[in-house]
């Protein structure tokens, strides 16, 4: 049985990626680095460190993963604080309030900064929804690695095959199957085609979720047909 929701943040509670691109991007503009869409879309789910410490050594730059991350964030807080029209994606809201009224622990486990989570939990409001926040920049390797989630499961009190996680990109739900936890797919517009195949259950709008699906879903996993 169910016992704990972990959320992904980035894709599935919010679409904060085109801020993220963008401020890479224009990062990697300064640093003189190419990088295709393709290769980019590798990396969704990772933490900014881990993405970071790959370019540094792939590229050769020489300044430290710390300085480099803080311009980077620069542009990505300068992005995030000017936009106007940023909403919580369809169905997310009701889904976290849903799942909060039937008493279902809530986590988040994002591969997002503790600034960057701040930001989206303070205009949205979802800071008394959740237990534990859980932010890959503590972590020494992100997602697809399973640790996030480890923790965020230590944190509720609960062993992993009571826990179900909601993530949108490969990584996530990579690092959710090896942490031995229920995993459902958000097959997002906004997440770049990533293949989810792996993930017991994928549905293309929240909308498709409730508590009482989600209680009613029993353990050990199994693959079940995308709704």
């Amino acid at each position: 049985m169910i016992k704990t929701v972990i959320f992904d943040m980035d894709g599935v509670l919010v679409d904060t990626e085109p801020l993220h691109r963008d401020a890479f991007f224009r990062h990697f503009a300064e640093l003189g680095i190419t990088l295709t869409a393709e290769k980019y879309a590798t990396f969704l789910g990772s933490s900014t460190r881990n993405m970071y410490q790959q370019f540094k050594a792939e590229f050769g730059l020489t300044q430290d993963v710390e300085t480099l991350m803080s311009r980077k964030r620069k542009f990505f807080g300068k992005s995030f604080d000017d936009s106007t029209d940023m909403e919580l994606l369809p169905g997310a809201r009701e889904l976290v309030e849903d799942l909060h009224r039937a008493g279902v622990p809530l986590q988040l486990a994002s591969s997002a900064s503790k600034e960057t989570i701040h930001r989206v939990f303070k205009r949205f409001e979802l800071y008394p929804y959740f237990d534990n926040i859980v932010s890959g920049e503590d972590f020494p390797q992100s997602k697809p690695n399973p640790a996030l989630f480890l923790h965020a499961a230590k944190l509720a009190g609960k062993p992993p095959q009571e826990c179900l996680v909601i993530e949108d990109s490969a990584n996530g739900v990579t690092a959710a199957k090896a942490a031995g936890m229920y995993c459902i797919g958000f097959s997002s517009p906004h997440s770049g085609g990533q293949d989810l195949s792996h993930a017991d259950q994928v549905v293309s709008d929240l909308r498709q979720l409730s508590a009482e699906l989600i209680l009613g879903l029993s353990t050990p996993v199994s693959k079940v047909e995308n709704q």
